[in-house]
């Protein structure tokens, strides 16, 4: 594997930030996953788009998208693979201890590394813990993870793959990783962003292809819903066939089934929609 770091890539065992990177000591960092299908990012302006609404939301520089494009092509043709997780990761950089940034600009790190064709349906567990939609963090791809990672962890444990979160005021939000969508009476919603989940790139090219709403849920709409799926880069549309102990039945059912197919036409159609 060969990486992108600082500028130049690099071989796998030499490519190394400091460990006063500011990204390690207190996670100040932004980051994206882009899905690589045969060499092809998909979405790639788009993600870069996010990128630097991440980065302003942490108060970090615009990153160099030229930079940022030169160093994604360059990651993709040193690592060619069928399908591929391009990961972009761009931190505070070279910092004293503690939350005051230093002064020597940020760091910018790119890797790939192979991914597989998600299955068609999946379990969810949902979690005690919420999602803040008034944190200073809200609604940014931050590299600030660690609840992510307990979650996600919580969910193996009860062989899911996803786990969901409702926010302070016991609406539904996100997954560690996904947004979430509903189907009741036979209509798609999905939690908006003030909810204080992420606006996830597949969440808002679903919402664009199949008319999905924008609706304040309950979390307690997982136990009433026709159909569940979740959207995210790698998974793209994934039904959901069990919620904690609820089976659905027949997943993926119609109106999910339906959302697959105009992802996927959607998407062959387009790779930088």
């Amino acid at each position: 594997m060969r990486i992108w770091v600082n500028g130049r890539l690099r071989e796998a065992d030499d490519a190394r930030v400091s460990v006063l990177d500011h990204g390690l000591t207190v996670g100040d960092g932004v980051f994206e996953t882009v899905k690589v299908s045969g060499g092809r990012p998909f979405a790639l302006t788009r993600h870069l788009d996010r990128l630097t609404r991440s980065a302003r939301g942490l108060g970090l520089p615009d990153p160099d998208l030229d930079e940022v494009r030169r160093a994604s092509a360059a990651v993709i043709e040193a690592n060619p693979m069928p399908l591929g997780r391009l990961r972009m990761t761009y931190t505070g950089g070279l910092s004293p201890l503690g939350s005051d940034r230093g002064d020597a600009g940020p760091s910018l790190v790119v890797a790939q590394s192979a991914a597989e064709r998600r299955p068609d349906s999946t379990a969810v567990i949902t979690v005690p813990w919420t999602r803040n939609e008034r944190s200073a963090l809200a609604g940014l791809k931050t590299t600030s993870y660690a609840e992510n990672v307990v979650a996600l962890a919580r969910a193996h444990e009860h062989d899911a793959s996803e786990a969901l979160f409702p926010n302070t005021v016991g609406q539904l939000c996100e997954g560690t990783g996904s947004n979430v969508f509903v189907v009741l009476d036979g209509r798609i919603h999905t939690p908006p962003v003030t909810s204080g989940c992420l606006a996830g790139i597949t969440r808002a090219l679903a919402v664009e292809w199949t008319g999905a709403q924008e609706t304040d849920l309950p979390l307690d709409v997982l136990d009433r819903a026709e159909e569940i799926f979740l959207t995210s880069t790698l998974r793209d549309v994934q039904a959901v066939h069990r919620v904690d102990g609820r089976n659905l039945p027949g997943a993926p059912g119609p109106v999910t089934a339906k959302a697959m197919r105009v992802f996927d036409e959607r998407a062959g159609d387009d790779v930088d929609p």
